[in-house]
């Protein structure tokens, strides 16, 4: 269950500076500035949006403190927070676009558009974004909403007209739609997958006419709830007029590029042209792109500058450095000398963010018309809990107000207990906190900090020194038929029902008045297949023994059929075999381990991390199975760098609480290794002896 501290911004509301604030908005709300303590500033910007009621943009200087922001909202807040994320490029580079940050930028400009267009939403969004993505050029305003569509139950309108629209704003044809940004055509049906919605939709045509619009599963392709109208967004900050277009890309200047790049830009200018999308889409969207993100707040919108002055050194040092780069790319002919700055400078959002109502949050400094808040920090334990159980009693006893939010809530709720305090742990705060009352909470924040001397925030920062870094992960979207096969041309390939083959290339072919992909497989005597790229799940790359080319099957002939039966028949041998072993293991008598010791719940807090759902759940399960009186067998899968194994240290480290030994076997030397090293440091506390055993250790040891 997520982190949610709602209950505890009404606090803020007893502070007379907060009311003063609130009274200055909207008419007097310009270049107003806040002073407070850096750790209270997402509690502030949660209560100020309680207020509003308005969208809202918060701009930081750096990424980092956009996430880290972002993050500690999401546990103070209801509203919509996001992050507008700013390119994976730097200025003027030219490296393959990633799909994910760019519909994740269209995500948050459609939702600012809707508010702009007047359209209703549950609570306003709350946009947190970095000075580069601040600076960033994106589609102008009137041209992104101009563009946006909602298609109703019962409105007529050409299916046709509507692809090519849908094309023009850049979403893809596919197969079968699995991603946003996507689209599928298929007789009377049309399914499509806004960037912004969490489900792709179908629409059903009865001629002209839709006849009904369902949400579906991406995932297995079935209907979930049937809806009245689906709001269609651009997938793409690439928009344009065609004839626009056109004289944009015409007066490039490469007559100062190398052969090679203008052979790139000829390429890319020819893709664009056509309507589709180069590798490097991003790289060209200074080309058709002058609006701002500031352009898409609604009249009566906030901005929020997190210590402004950090925001245009930021600014001023990224320009700096775009201007010099830009010079060598000009000088070496890698860059039009004619091609368009990418960004906006800070004298440019200067005025922009004086056009609208705007309040500074600093940490220090101001002037007499700043409104200062009674925040501190919070006293710092650093691992003294005994300390930290004494003063405890003693602000219950004079009444305070005492919020500890941490990620070993049931451990500090276990050794309150044994200081005669009772509090057990929650994951949401129900009500306002009384006076003398504690709340303990499960969860992490970054910081802590006291308000106005009564009311006091406790993190794990305070009461252990240290915070659990959450891993930022970014997901990216790929279209599950494409995970079952990773082929290119000369590949040996198996279709399920015709058997070997050779992979050849992809062809388009028209039939019925509709162009669809298919996957060319060559089989002996010259036999050809034509498999639809819809169906490619039906195809996988041929896996053999040894390096020896496989024989080809022969199309229209029993051999492949009497191949799977042999394969069948080996199949089911085996499966006999596992059986008899199973049933074995059913009925053999294991170790059952004992439930999690103090030290156990010691170690697993130690570690410097969030632990991801996934790793809870694995980690869950394989305890599951070592407390039980029979022997586990289970396989931990994962790829690198997601935690695998650290789970293997918690269950490692179970088995020797135990009075066990343990083997970790390793593939390779250097691997062994790295994972000796990692025990050893996420033990060290503990009288645990752990060795390495590899081709470096002599026979005495």
């Amino acid at each position: 269950m997520p982190l949610d501290l709602t209950r505890i911004l009404s606090l803020i509301e007893d502070m007379p500076v907060f009311g003063q604030l609130l009274a200055t908005w909207p008419h007097q709300f310009r270049g107003k500035g806040v002073i407070l303590l850096d750790a209270a500033k997402p509690y502030l910007i949660a209560a100020l949006c309680r207020h509003w009621r308005q969208p809202v943009l918060v701009v930081t200087a750096q990424p980092e403190q956009g996430k880290k922001l972002f993050e500690q909202l999401s546990a103070w807040t209801n509203n919509a927070v996001s992050v507008f994320p700013e390119p994976d490029a730097l200025p003027y580079e030219r490296i393959t676009s990633d799909l994910t940050t760019e519909l994740e930028r269209v995500r948050v400009l459609s939702m600012l558009a809707s508010c702009e267009m007047g359209e209703h939403t549950i609570e306003p969004p709350l946009v947190v974004a970095s000075a580069p993505a601040l600076m960033t050029k994106t589609t102008m305003f009137h041209d992104f909403a101009a563009v946006c569509s909602t298609i109703k139950v019962g409105m007529d309108i050409e299916p046709y007209r509507l692809l090519r629209g849908w094309t023009d704003i850049g979403y893809q044809m596919e197969g079968i739609v699995e991603v946003p940004g996507t689209m599928s055509h298929r007789g009377g049906i049309i399914d499509v997958y806004p960037p912004t919605s969490e489900l792709p939709a179908r629409l059903e045509f009865f001629g002209n006419t839709v006849e009904s619009i369902r949400l579906f599963d991406p995932e297995n392709q079935r209907s979930l709830e049937r809806r009245e109208s689906v709001s269609v967004a651009p997938a793409t900050e690439l928009l344009g007029k065609r004839s626009e277009v056109e004289r944009i890309l015409r007066d490039l200047d490469l007559a100062n590029l190398t052969a090679e790049m203008r052979e790139q830009y000829e390429q890319g200018i020819a893709m664009l042209l056509d309507r589709q999308r180069p590798p490097n889409s991003q790289f060209y969207a200074s080309l058709f792109n002058q609006g701002s993100l500031i352009d898409y707040l609604p009249e009566g919108a906030i901005l929020l500058l997190d210590e402004p002055r950090n925001i245009e050194q930021a600014m001023e040092e990224l320009h700096s450095e775009a201007e010099q780069m830009r010079g060598e790319k000009v000088a070496r002919g890698e860059l039009p000398g004619n091609f368009p700055r990418t960004y906006f400078t800070w004298e440019e959002l200067k005025e922009k963010i004086n056009g609208r109502g705007n309040l500074s949050l600093t940490a220090w400094g101001g002037d007499e018309e700043s409104f200062r808040f009674n925040f501190a920090p919070a006293p710092n334990y650093a691992g003294q809990l005994p300390s930290l159980f004494r003063r405890v009693k003693q602000f219950l006893k004079e009444k305070q107000r005492l919020i500890i939010v941490s990620q070993q809530a049931s451990r500090l709720s276990e050794l309150l207990a044994d200081e005669d305090i009772i509090a057990a742990p929650v994951t949401e705060v129900g009500q306002t906190p009384l006076p003398g009352s504690l709340t303990l909470v499960q969860g992490s924040l970054a910081e802590g900090w006291v308000m106005n001397g009564e009311t006091y925030l406790f993190t794990d920062a305070e009461i252990f020194g240290f915070v659990k870094q959450r891993r930022q992960v970014k997901k990216h979207p790929v279209p599950k038929q494409k995970l079952f096969v990773d082929i290119t041309p000369g590949d040996y390939v198996v279709h399920v029902e015709h058997g070997i083959a050779r992979f050849t290339d992809v062809r388009t072919l028209r039939r019925d008045g509709n162009e669809r992909e298919y996957l060319v497989l060559r089989y002996a005597a010259g036999d050809r297949l034509y498999v639809p790229t819809d169906q490619i799940d039906r195809v996988s790359r041929y896996v053999g023994a040894g390096d020896r080319p496989p024989v080809l099957s022969r199309l229209g002939t029993q051999e492949w059929s009497r191949t799977k039966q042999r394969a069948k028949e080996a199949a089911e041998d085996l499966a006999q075999e596992l059986l008899a072993l199973y049933a074995t293991r059913e009925v053999v008598s294991g170790f059952a381990f004992s439930r999690d010791t103090l030290w156990q719940q010691e170690m697993e807090a130690s570690f410097p991390y969030v632990e991801t759902p996934d790793q809870m759940e694995a980690q869950h399960d394989i305890k599951g199975d070592m407390e039980k009186a029979k022997p586990m067998d289970r396989l931990v899968c994962g790829d690198v760098g997601y935690g695998k194994t650290e789970v293997a240290i918690r269950a490692s480290f179970k088995a020797v609480m135990d009075g066990k030994q343990v083997a970790v076997l390793c593939p390779t030397t250097v691997l062994a290794s790295q994972h000796l090293h990692t025990f050893r440091e996420r033990m060290v506390l503990f009288p645990v002896r752990i060795e390495g055993l590899t081709r470096f250790q002599t026979r005495d040891q």
